[in-house]
């Protein structure tokens, strides 16, 4: 029996390391999923893996799990890609159009794009994603897909995410360590954008803010389009960190304390105040020597304080941008971070838009194991692979490290050496 072609996904966090494997449904339409696992991440800081070795064991101990549960092996996957290194710009392309009739073709359409492509980059920054905003043709604004439009001036105004050619060579050689093929390296905060954003969010005007581990993704979306993008070195790890100090316990314990507070409240709780406030340690399983500890002034003195200044970031980010005031959708937030008790609360407070949870949705089957804001990104990075399925970049990835390899001045001598054989 065939193995089923599917899209898999290997998101690669800074707190933990997710695989989904995925066919396709009888009708064509629906995207089971047929495995997920999830496991700590190890080697992975802010976003930027910092130890070969440690992040290989940990994706090969996810999608080994994840593939007994589908009872088949990944051969390629789209792969997640965060961190401080990923910057942003817009770019425009400019074209004439080839048909003697005037008519706007595929290929038209992909010249204007490869021409906003090119832009001067620093030797070390790769594009990861050419995003078309709109396209013009012959001065007429707003059109999102001029294919068989007539007209002799094609343009387009794109936003293009880009990377440090060596953090982007780290991601794909550990994925393909172990034997995989990277179909697709995705912006984080994209991915996340792929199931968690409807259209009319997207048409609105929408600010999605992916608070992962170690790094916050932020993208803007304005009449159907992604506009700006940015990533934030401050995420959900920073929380654990606070209440491991204030509380002068390990990291471990801190975190348990965060996942308890981010947990809804049950009706039954709200019987004794006093009660409510007061957090048995040793329930949860710490064996610190402090044995109680005070709810709200854990939340109030200590994981108020971290979001402020994370949502204070971001809307320092949409001051960048110039986009203040375009995105009435408001904010939706998403991503493990998303989780922290009062997250929705100090967003609306901090930045003065309507917020709300996002939770990723897209897909069939095993969903209850990723009905999560956590799996956001990962979820994402499969529908990206099914709406873009003609854009993958792994042959052009695969060949730069074969070209790479080739020892080229010995390569050359020897050729010579073995023509001059040949000579009188």
């Amino acid at each position: 029996m065939a193995k089923p072609q599917g899209i898999n996904a290997i998101d690669i966090g800074s707190s933990k390391i997710t695989c989904l494997i995925t066919v396709p449904g009888q009708d064509g339409e629906k995207i089971n999923l047929v495995g997920a696992a999830t496991v700590t991440s190890r080697g992975v800081r802010r976003g930027q893996i910092v130890n070969i070795e440690e992040c290989v064991s940990s994706i090969t101990d996810c999608v080994e799990s994840a593939e007994r549960m589908a009872g088949f092996g990944v051969d390629s996957a789209f792969v997640s890609i965060s961190g401080e290194n990923i910057q942003s710009q817009n770019s425009q392309g400019l074209v004439a159009i080839t048909e003697t009739e005037g008519e706007i073709d595929s290929d038209d359409v992909f010249r204007v794009i490869e021409a906003a492509r090119a832009v001067s980059l620093p030797t070390s920054r790769e594009i990861i994603h050419v995003l078309p905003c709109e396209f013009i043709v012959d001065g007429q604004h707003g059109i999102k897909d001029p294919t068989g439009m007539s007209g002799v001036r094609l343009e387009t105004e794109a936003h293009l995410i880009t990377g440090l050619s060596p953090a982007i060579k780290n991601v794909t050689r550990c994925v393909s360590e172990l034997g995989v093929n990277v179909s697709g390296l995705v912006f984080t905060g994209l991915a996340s954008a792929e199931s968690i954003l409807t259209d009319t969010d997207k048409e609105l005007g929408v600010v999605l803010i992916d608070i992962g581990g170690g790094t916050t993704s932020v993208c803007i979306y304005i009449e159907g389009s992604c506009v700006y993008s940015a990533v934030i070195p401050v995420g959900a790890k920073k929380i654990s960190d606070d209440i491991a100090i204030g509380l002068q316990i390990s990291v471990d314990s801190a975190e348990k304390i965060k996942h308890y507070l981010g947990k809804p409240r049950r009706e039954s709780d709200s019987v004794d105040a006093k009660a409510i406030d007061e957090i048995d340690l040793s329930k949860l399983g710490i064996t610190e020597d402090v044995k109680k500890v005070s709810r709200k002034t854990i939340i109030e003195g200590i994981i108020r304080p971290r979001l402020n200044e994370i949502f204070s970031m971001v809307n320092q980010v949409i001051k960048q941008s110039g986009l203040e005031g375009q995105t009435p959708a408001g904010v939706i937030i998403t991503g493990g971070g998303a989780l922290t008790v009062n997250c929705t609360e100090a967003c609306r407070r901090v930045m003065q838009l309507p917020a709300k949870l996002g939770i990723p949705s897209g897909l069939h089957g095993l969903t209850d194991e990723i009905s999560s804001p956590v799996y956001a990104t990962s979820v994402g990075l499969v529908l990206y692979g099914y709406n873009h399925k003609e854009q993958q970049t792994a042959p052009r990835i695969k060949l730069s490290g074969m070209i790479k390899g080739i020892p080229g001045k010995k390569l050359v001598g020897r050729v010579i050496e073995f023509i001059k054989s040949f000579l009188p």
